[in-house]
């Protein structure tokens, strides 16, 4: 048996000894962040993809190993445990096949074989086997005796058979090998209940459909599944195509127990008994055991999706510690108004009302400008709900009517501003303060620095997940949970300045420690360095070890402390600065001293070179930002509803959501526009993250806009022809309307000709199976794509 670490080791294409150093680190609590940073020497510079990676798989195998020992004792016990089956079991690399080995000696409920076993039918089972020649019906005359509940010759020959089935079925080997061709050949089949189909309408797509199994993409899937627990379709594995698509498999348990159709006396019986076997045994049981492996891979596949948009969403640029005011829109409810100062403090709040049905537009600007004018503010943050686009005319109204205030604005996602201002650590933060002020305060800190203030909200609620209510809630929160501490470990965390739920994410650290922080701080005023921590409550040296290297105190008493540095590699940066002759003060940020030094000269038994690399570059720019540099897109005079937008426009948005077949555009008209991944590059794109990501600004051109779907079809390849002979109906030829087809065969059609966008010919993007409604973020963000899960787009108000 490979052990766990060559196992892994093999994956990821380490060395053995990298694995068992990371092992051991994890083992004694250590975090990944911790890890990736500080210890690259101990596990020869592993990154936090690979460790994460690790991680769970040392989950996986452990339980595995722990699952065989359980079995091998069972076995053991049962007094069935030979040389080779124990061989087998060792060997065993999934859980999967080490299940296929127990099967037939799993403990289970007495079955019909087990009775048939009983009843000492066993001998006739065997001898119809071994000599197919023996008329049935003779051979089980013997076997018939009332007491023990074998009436006549057809009751023993159903038992022998059952006897048989059992046997068959429980064959690893033979189960092993049609499952694989099972998910290689078959073919999931979709159709509606009868009387669901009103009731059912927007799996319309699914009424009559099927695809290979193996290559359904994952929220296609995911739709499928929604479709059958919501009581509308039906799902059916076939084993392959053709009239007859279960031949292949029971000629090949046939083959494994010679048994063949050649005209003798048995031969009809044992046919039949392989035919029943299949269908009543080995499809039923694989038929779950696919359609689950086929929900698992659809299920990682959109929390995979979920994670790399969150990443993103995280590690936006952040406008900086300016006075901002947040403007939270609405119509009849009035602008919800907040205004933050540099460090996120609420110092004012009100409520306007420049649009319908009031229209105090004139009012509500002299109110912004006083409020803007009184706090020295300099960003406006406007929420992109219900009349943002209105809103953003207010806003720039008020710039060019007051322009000595020097205002900029921006629009900035409000996914999760409600959440937030719901719950109980905003009725906490902000306890003095209505529920509807609060999401514009959320709105004005996420402009400054959205890491810090998205910390506070469920990643779930953040709203740009892939079907996120239908996979598995446990797996979905520990890997959400993970891109969230990666991200704010990568960023660091102001020490200082810190809320609970940033400092909670912090290596080492717990919502426990992060709330005894706060209120030291809070207690005893700003941490004037890091060793201040230890006087924090149950704050101990381990604890420091793991969370120091992300915890800053910008103007602290100990420069070092403002890096990214750890305090464990202090007396190596003093040896750095004795070297230099200079104060370290002076060499912190001094690009031409630093780039100087051979970092050779500084190692030593405990700091390897990538450690005196990362603490000269860190030196270099201390406390450096890994986010992007704060850039915002310019939406087009004119252009805010969809009524405004015409085939052919270029305009420039921000990509809020990146899912497997294309991206969602932000273009500033209330509703997010599709970029099909056939038309994200002007080459052959296999995964969008690849070539854009949430947050990004884009260029786009508008090819086609269905008003009365609410949905805009976009492309970033300029020079597509828009959809105006085909109009919305899917006949145009935008490359979106090749879908299913592009992501089919791999090849990005240049000028697609009309095609079917049902999903049963390899497509389906456009519509899938009506999954076009937001659900928990708010409603609208419909767009062109047939796998619109409810929290691809914006949460939006009202």
């Amino acid at each position: 048996m490979i052990s766990i670490t060559e196992t892994i080791s093999q994956e990821l294409a380490v060395r053995p000894e990298q694995v068992e150093a990371a092992v051991r680190l994890l083992d004694e609590g250590a975090t990944v962040p911790f890890i990736a940073r500080y210890r690259k020497e101990v596990t020869g510079g592993l990154d936090d993809v690979q460790l994460r990676h690790l991680q769970e798989r040392l989950v996986y195998l452990r339980e595995l190993d722990e699952r065989r020992v359980t079995v091998l004792k069972s076995i053991e016990e049962q007094g069935k445990l030979t040389a080779e089956l124990h061989a087998e079991i060792v060997a065993a690399e999934t859980k999967q096949r080490l299940e296929d080995l127990y099967l037939p000696h799993k403990p289970k409920r007495r079955t019909k074989a087990q009775i048939a076993r009983e009843a000492g039918l066993e001998p006739l089972a065997e001898a119809l086997l071994a000599d197919p020649t023996q008329v049935p019906e003779q051979c089980a005359a013997a076997y018939v005796e009332a007491a023990r509940g074998v009436a006549d010759a057809e009751a023993a020959l159903e038992g022998a058979r059952q006897i048989l089935m059992e046997r068959f079925a429980e064959d690893a080997e033979l189960a092993g090998e049609l499952r694989d061709r099972l998910w290689e050949q078959g073919i999931l089949v979709s159709r509606v209940l009868e009387g669901k189909e009103q009731e059912g309408n927007k799996f319309a797509d699914y009424f009559d459909y099927r695809e290979a199994i193996a290559k359904i993409p994952s929220h296609r899937a995911l739709a499928l599944f929604r479709g059958r627990n919501q009581g509308v379709l039906a799902l059916e594995l076939l084993a392959g195509p053709g009239e007859d698509p279960d031949a292949p498999c029971r000629t090949r348990i046939a083959a494994r127990f010679g048994i063949a159709q050649q005209g003798r006396a048995a031969d009809d019986w044992l046919v039949e008994t392989v035919r029943k076997c299949w269908r009543v045994k080995l499809l039923t049981r694989l038929d779950l055991e696919l359609k689950g492996r086929l929900l698992e891979a659809a299920e990682g596949e959109a929390i995979r999706v979920f994670g790399l948009n969150l990443k993103a969403l995280l590690l936006a640029a952040p406008a900086g510690r300016l006075p901002t005011l947040g403007l939270d829109p609405g119509l009849r409810t009035g602008v919800k108004v907040a205004v933050v100062d540099a460090t996120g403090r609420v110092v004012d709040t009100d409520t306007i009302y420049p649009h319908a049905p009031r229209k105090q537009w004139d009012d509500a600007i002299a109110r912004l400008a006083e409020l803007a004018r009184q706090n020295a503010v300099k960003l406006v943050s406007i929420g992109n709900g219900t009349a943002s686009r209105e809103t953003d005319r207010l806003v720039r109204e008020l710039i060019a009517r007051h322009p000595e205030l020097g205002l900029r604005s921006l629009v900035v996602s409000e996914a999760g501003a409600s959440v937030y201002s719901a719950s109980e650590f905003a009725s906490k933060e902000l306890p003095l303060l209505d529920v509807s002020l609060r999401g514009a305060v959320s709105i004005a800190r996420r402009l400054q620095d959205p890491l810090a203030e998205l910390v506070k909200i469920e990643p779930k609620a953040i709203g740009v997940g892939q079907y996120q209510h239908d996979v598995n809630q446990g797996q979905l929160a520990r890997t959400l949970d993970a891109v969230v501490e990666d991200c704010v470990n990568a960023v660091g965390v102001d020490l200082n300045t810190a809320s609970v739920p940033l400092l909670a994410q912090v290596s080492g650290l717990n919502r426990g420690l992060a709330e005894n922080i706060v209120q030291f701080r809070e207690d005893h005023g700003a941490f004037a360095n890091r060793k201040a921590l230890m006087a924090v409550s149950r704050f101990g040296d381990k604890t420091f070890q793991q969370s120091a290297g992300f915890l800053r105190v910008p103007d602290g008493d100990e420069p070092l402390d403002a890096s990214a540095v750890h305090p464990e590699a202090y007396p190596l940066v003093r040896r750095i600065v004795a070297h230099t002759g200079k104060e370290i003060g002076g060499l912190i940020g001094d690009t031409a001293t630093l780039r100087a030094l051979d970092p050779a000269a500084f190692t030593d038994e405990r700091f390897g070179l990538p450690t005196v690399r990362d603490i000269l570059a860190e030196l270099e720019k201390p406390g450096r930002d890994p986010r992007p540099e704060f850039k915002t897109a310019q939406f087009k005079d004119g252009v805010e509803t969809l009524a405004d937008l015409k085939p052919g426009m270029v305009l420039e948005g921000t990509v809020t959501n990146v899912t497997n077949f294309g991206a969602f555009v932000d273009i500033g008209v209330h509703q997010d526009g599709l970029v099909h991944i056939s038309a994200l590059a002007d080459r052959f794109v296999k995964d969008p993250h690849a070539v854009v990501k949430s947050g990004d600004l884009v260029k786009v051109k508008v090819l086609e806009v269905d008003l009365e779907r609410k949905r805009i079809a976009l492309t970033r390849r300029l020079g597509d022809e828009d959809g105006t002979k085909g109009g919305a109906s899917g006949r145009g030829k935008a490359p979106a309307r090749a879908a299913g087809e592009a992501a089919k065969s791999g090849q990005r059609p240049a000028r697609p000709k009309a095609k079917s966008d049902k999903p049963r010919q390899g497509g389906g993007e456009r519509r899938q199976g009506g999954e076009r409604r937001q659900r928990g973020a708010g409603q609208g963000a419909a767009a062109l794509g047939g796998a619109m899960a409810e929290a691809f787009a914006k949460a939006r108000k009202g």
